[in-house]
């Protein structure tokens, strides 16, 4: 695609598909303005970076629809010195909008070819403040009270409360629970007393996080 197409493409995302959809966070739409979203695809899929599906990246793993990503990033209300988990790297792009957003950026990818094409398109676009991890959040040894945000980009068939140690006080947490065709986008926040809230947000349909914990399904 030629420059000036893919410049009005971008702006048709955030004007036609995003803000329309209550997403008006200036800074989340200033973020998916600047942070080129074609260069976090392959180029046969160049034509649908814009798009309102979702883009295989390899691995059977894809990218978020740009609305449910918008819709993530206006949830979390990353500040600019927060520390942040993203768990599932993938593409790298939301990575990229968070460490624009935010401070701080670990990032955790299961799969090493996704992990490592994330790093060449991030280290291409001289992202700053940003460390990419090969591994399995989700079973990680990870500090308590340590993250400000954290994103999960897969979805959980079940809420893992494992998660919310790491939150710190005043923390948010996204993430999308259950299974196909019923899941819940949830907004996870922890007080500065330490009480854990929950918000349901919306329903949507995510690609389960490999290795996520099955629910278990009794036969009679």
């Amino acid at each position: 695609m030629l420059a000036n197409d893919l410049e009005l493409a971008r702006f048709n995302m955030v004007a036609q598909q995003i803000r329309p959809n209550e997403v008006i966070d200036e800074r989340v739409l200033e973020s998916l303005q600047a942070v080129p979203r074609e260069r976090f695809v392959s180029d046969e899929y160049c034509k649908l970076a814009f798009a309102d599906v979702e883009i295989p990246i390899g691995e059977g793993e894809v990218m978020m629809k740009p609305l449910l990503e918008a819709r993530m990033l206006q949830a979390l209300q990353v500040e600019a010195d927060d520390s942040v988990l993203e768990i599932g790297t993938g593409s790298g792009f939301i990575t990229a909008c968070l460490a624009r957003l935010g401070g701080v950026v670990t990032s955790y990818e299961i799969h090493p070819a996704l992990s490592k094409a994330a790093s060449d398109r991030l280290t291409a676009l001289e992202t700053k403040h940003v460390e990419l991890v090969t591994g399995d959040a989700l079973n990680a040894s990870l500090a308590p009270d340590t993250f400000k945000v954290i994103a999960v980009t897969g979805s959980l068939p079940t809420y893992s409360e494992s998660l919310e140690m790491l939150l710190a006080p005043g923390g948010r947490m996204f993430v999308v629970v259950g299974e196909a065709p019923a899941m819940t986008a949830m907004l996870v926040t922890r007080n500065d007393d330490g009480e854990i809230w929950k918000e349901n947000l919306f329903e949507t349909v995510v690609p389960a996080l490999h290795n996520a914990p099955q629910p278990s399904h009794f036969t009679f």
